[in-house]
């Protein structure tokens, strides 16, 4: 038996379980090893129910009777009476009805769960259940959990692994002895062991430590390696001359923020090096990025550069090309716009402007990466919401290019510093963390369904004021499956009734580009008061009137979803209101009740990946990609730990090829993060 074993090998896996296994993309005896558990269950400390009290608890008992009920489409709750020689409690499970099937037996089982005060009574919440009868004889009970994927159940995922514990105890050490001793690290093999097959809490702490910082040190060896290779390239030299930017910068009908003047200067400093830049622009909504890459674009047309800006949707790309051309036309820099709106002989010319280098600027879509586009001279890249982008496509706008062009990737998503030091240790980080002079924080606020009417009426008032309102709806249409809000159902009960004196607008993503331009213009001329929307409204969308914004079901957004699609008002000198309505009268989530309490993009992301992890923090092509199974990017310790000995490792000049395993994962990570 070894690593590259089928699954079907093993003792006890016959036909179907390798199917199983399979299904869940576990297709050999390595696979298994690395399928890590998601988390681990303490049977070791049980309560009688006599003496149990609110918290984490576990209990050995029976299940004396149990029902599921229907309580609304897409939700089921199963009730448990449960019992000892003690007493009796309740247990309640959501969406899991065949608790009832596995539970209605005599026999006793394990449960392990929350106790606490939910509808009026102290239960049991959704506690986990292992027979008594399957539990290992050792006294310790720790039991890992693992990832359903497919139907797997754990208990047969633990019986399989059981029969590898002889190749685990083998496996080869994949970090350079030098850290796992200099780190006092467990070896690889033992850490598996202790995942796998812990004899104490205390085990499993040490097994994540290893494996955390195996996954971050592969993360930032890539990152720094990916530095180093930057280092090497040549790109254009982009002069600084003052009176051109002093110029711009004069003739704005505003004044620059702090943060914008710092992370100009940072780019301009980048255009006179000899390596092409590569910067990445994290800003807030409503920051202000686009005037920051404008000056830059000013900067490069003057030298006789182009710059490509690239923006992931037609709405954005439009209101984009409208700003800088605003901003640079006066001052006789050119502006094209290229969508796939854009047809016929207006796109025939326009790529003869830029081959001959008539177009100083050119804001597009994906469509900018097409063969047919060719510049004269393409000095400046500029990538909106990059992470929206694949690696290919983002190298393929770079590659129109003689030199390396300098890259400013921007983001109005803010990335957690642990996130930006981490994923991208190769790019140099600008921060705009500070909203125009004149901006009042938007007062965000959760609203119960059942509160609906005071709410409307909340909005009516704005409105005659002669503001504007957002409704956002998750869906387009009407799913018989669940209770979720969809805009077309939105929208006609709207204007049908509650708002029936105000105009109201439809947008979604099923529309043409050119009915969405005509909504949104529409809206941003006033002649609209109320645009029920999908989240097609989430990045770009600038309409200094509109002063309120309702969320439905907003408990079931992301929280950096909810952040971006808030961005949407507070963009003039009014004061503006995000109402999120939950989808049902239960507590709000903790993500809602951050968002209600802050404003700070900043703050909320370091709150998103304590939340939910990584993400989508890379974009389409690399999704799922950052397989990191036990790190967490939000520990800075163990990242700085990680940090600090992958430069040593590169300083030490050995062969990242000895260790083959490490160089595997090194070269994929490279891949994955690397912007050019």
């Amino acid at each position: 038996m070894n690593l590259l074993s089928s699954i079907g090998k093993i003792k006890g896996v016959g036909e179907k379980t390798a199917e199983q296994f399979a299904l869940a993309g576990i297709e050999t005896a390595g696979d298994l090893i690395d399928f890590l558990p998601r988390a681990h269950e303490d049977f070791s400390q049980v309560t009688k129910i006599i003496n149990i009290a609110p918290g984490k608890v576990t209990i050995k008992a029976r299940c004396e009777k149990i029902a599921t009920r229907p309580v609304r489409r897409g939700l089921r709750i199963t009730t448990a009476t449960l019992v000892d020689e003690t007493g009796k409690l309740q247990a309640v499970w959501f969406n899991q009805p065949y608790r009832e099937t596995q539970l209605k037996t005599s026999k006793e089982f394990f449960f392990s769960g929350e106790f606490e005060f939910n509808f009026n009574r102290y239960q049991l919440t959704n506690p986990s259940a292992e027979l008594v009868s399957d539990m290992p004889v050792q006294t310790d009970r720790i039991l890992p959990v693992y990832r359903s994927i497919k139907g797997l159940k754990t208990p047969l995922v633990r019986k399989i692994l059981a029969e590898l514990r002889p190749l685990i105890s083998m496996l080869p050490e994949t970090l350079p002895a030098s850290v796992v001793q200099s780190e006092k690290l467990m070896s690889r093999s033992q850490a598996i062991l202790g995942m796998h097959f812990p004899e104490s809490m205390e085990d499993i702490e040490k097994a994540r430590e290893r494996l955390a910082f195996e996954e971050l040190f592969q993360l930032l060896l890539a990152s720094q390696l990916n530095r180093q290779e930057n280092a090497k390239l040549n790109g254009w030299h982009i002069p600084f001359d003052q009176v051109t930017v002093k110029n711009f910068v004069s003739k704005l009908p505003f004044a620059l923020t702090g943060a914008q003047r710092i992370a100009a200067w940072e780019i301009l400093q980048d255009f006179e090096k000899k390596t092409p830049m590569n910067r990445l622009l994290q800003g807030d909504v409503g920051s202000g990025k686009t005037v920051v890459a404008g000056l830059a674009a000013v900067q490069a047309a003057k030298e006789g550069f182009q710059t490509a800006f690239m923006a992931p949707t037609e709405i954005l790309a439009s209101q984009h090309a409208e700003t800088l051309s605003g901003l640079l036309e006066p001052l006789g820099v050119k502006v094209g716009l290229l969508t796939g709106g854009v047809k016929g002989a207006s796109r025939k010319t326009l790529y003869q402007q830029l081959e001959l280098g008539v177009v100083d600027v050119v804001v597009g879509t994906h469509a900018l990466i097409q063969d047919t586009v060719k510049f004269h001279k393409l000095g400046f890249v500029v990538i909106d919401e990059q992470h929206r982008f694949g690696v290919n496509q983002r190298q393929a706008l770079l590659g129109k290019s003689k030199f390396m062009p300098h890259l400013l990737a921007m983001t109005a998503t803010p990335i957690p510093r642990s996130l930006a030091l981490t994923v991208y240790g190769e790019l140099d980080v600008s921060i705009l963390n500070e909203l125009p002079k004149g901006r009042l924080p938007i007062k965000t606020k959760i609203w119960s369904p059942n509160s609906r009417a005071q709410l409307y009426s909340l909005v009516d008032e704005q409105i005659g004021q002669g503001r504007q309102a957002y409704v956002i709806c998750s869906l387009i249409d009407d799913n018989p499956d669940n209770e979720i809000k969809s805009v077309q159902a939105e929208y006609k009960k709207l204007q049908n009734s509650i708002f029936k004196h105000r105009r109201i607008g439809l947008l979604h993503g099923k529309l043409k580009s050119s009915e969405k331009e005509a909504v949104m213009k529409s809206f941003a001329d006033n002649e609209i008061d109320i645009l029920v929307s999908t989240t097609v409204v989430e990045v770009g969308v600038d309409v200094p009137n509109a002063t309120a914004m309702i969320i439905e079901d907003a408990d079931r957004f992301g929280l950096s979803q909810l952040h971006q699609l808030r961005g949407r008002v507070g963009r003039s000198g009014h004061q503006s209101y995000c109402y999120l309505i939950t989808s049902t009268s239960s507590k709000p989530t903790e993500r809602l009740r951050e968002i209600e309490k802050s404003n700070d993009g900043f703050y909320l992301a370091e709150v998103d990946l304590r939340l939910r992890g990584p993400g989508e923090i890379y974009g389409r092509a690399q999704h799922g990609a950052l397989s990191l199974q036990i790190a967490t990017l939000a520990d800075t310790k163990l990242i700085a730990r990680a940090q600090r000995q992958a430069k040593v490792f590169i300083e030490s000049g050995q062969d990242l090829l000895e260790y083959k395993q490490l160089f595997h994962q090194v070269e994929q990570y490279q891949r994955l993060t690397t912007l050019n």
